[in-house]
């Protein structure tokens, strides 16, 4: 007879954090539309924002842990239940966006538009089907290139046995886990520029799956310190962090500096109670940080659709947009992702997870379940 794997508690709702991703993914948007903008100044706090990347991947550190470490550590875990779930997360949209630009792409082609020669790259395709495109195992950064930091995430779901194993051991020891991936980051930073020539923090089809691994490392060494508790202040270590952050990238500071104020960001979010979090516990914010998986998914088929019909409707051509028009196209990306949460996302995870293979049907749970916690909408894992 197999035995039942032990069911796991929803662990408490952070809000703070789920608003949180919006913020990330926000950063990452306003980066990739700002080239679109009729200005001739990129701001450093807008060029940096390719770390909004950086900062879900030490979310997803953080959070992962939250949830499983514990079954992990002390091996009630079920691995096949937790990957199931993690691709019940994040692959229906992923593979909606890919067939999106893919029929985008085809369109524009009978059309008579100028694409990128890669962005229909054939030869890439099984790589972004199976998500491993991060792995340098996709010739090229074709389709709907933001995908390759889910593909990084699975790798770091594959992988999380090992991160779990690592962080059960330094769980009576947590500042000096924090101390070592604190110092890993820069570390890691410092010589795979040297060796590659360019930031790891810019890496994306070659080797995004090793860009993931310090701040996932760097999450599961915060969740520590959150778990060890309480934190001193937490408001005060969120605030501090936050302004340190965007001074950072205001002064265009070294990545690791960024990565690491955010980090201390989120540790104080984590620990502040919701009653206490404002705005980040507010009910718009933590629906935007709900969609934002969406927003970071759907950002460049928008962009690729409304800044060609911009374009050509106001006869800008390469010129740029202006601000109002601009400002709206950015505005009608959680738009559209709401729309893919509520119609593609959200209905498509919940349809897997009740079909896990090996699982018996259940009956949903209840209102009151503390289960409705974790697999609904608040703690987004």
């Amino acid at each position: 007879m197999t035995a039942t794997p032990p069911v796991l508690h929803a662990p408490a709702d952070i809000r703070p954090l789920t608003a949180l991703r919006f913020l990330a993914a926000a950063w990452v948007v306003v980066y990739a539309f700002w080239p679109d903008l009729n200005v001739g100044v990129l701001p450093h706090a807008v060029a940096k924002g390719y770390l909004g990347v950086e900062v879900f991947f030490v979310l997803s550190g953080f959070i992962l842990c939250h949830v499983y470490l514990e079954a992990f550590g002390t091996k009630r875990s079920d691995y096949g239940g937790f990957l199931w779930a993690r691709l019940a997360r994040v692959y229906p949209l992923h593979l909606f966006t890919l067939f999106g630009v893919i029929a985008l792409g085809l369109a524009a082609t009978v059309a008579g538009m100028s694409l990128d020669a890669n962005m229909l790259d054939w030869a890439s395709l099984p790589a972004n089907l199976a998500m491993v495109h991060a792995w340098g195992l996709a010739p090229e950064a074709a389709f709907n290139h933001p995908s390759w930091s889910i593909s990084a995430e699975w790798f770091a779901y594959l992988a999380f046995p090992v991160f779990a194993a690592a962080a059960w051991r330094m769980r009576n020891r947590p500042w000096i886990a924090l101390a070592a991936t604190a110092a890993f980051i820069p570390a890691i930073y410092l010589v795979f520029e040297a060796l590659a020539g360019f930031p790891l923090t810019q890496a994306t089809i070659r080797w995004g799956a090793l860009r993931i691994v310090p701040c996932f490392a760097y999450g599961c060494a915060l969740y520590l310190i959150y778990r060890r508790g309480p934190i001193t202040r937490p408001g005060l270590l969120a605030g501090v962090a936050a302004l340190g952050l965007m001074a950072a990238a205001a002064l265009g500071a070294p990545d690791a500096v960024i990565v690491l104020a955010a980090g201390l960001m989120i540790l104080g979010l984590a620990a502040l109670p919701n009653s206490r979090a404002g705005v980040m516990a507010s009910a718009p914010a933590v629906y935007l940080g709900e969609i934002s998986y969406s927003v970071y998914m759907v950002c460049i088929p928008v962009k690729l659709v409304t800044v060609n019909l911009a374009a050509r409707l106001t006869g800008s051509g390469d010129a740029g947009l202006a601000f109002p028009i601009w400002i709206a196209l950015v505005l009608s990306v959680p738009v559209v992702a709401a729309v893919t949460y509520h119609l593609v996302e959200k209905p498509a995870r919940g349809w897997l997870r009740a079909r896990r293979p090996g699982r018996k049907r259940v009956l949903p749970p209840t209102a009151n379940s503390p289960v409705e916690g974790f697999q609904g909408s608040k703690t987004i894992v």
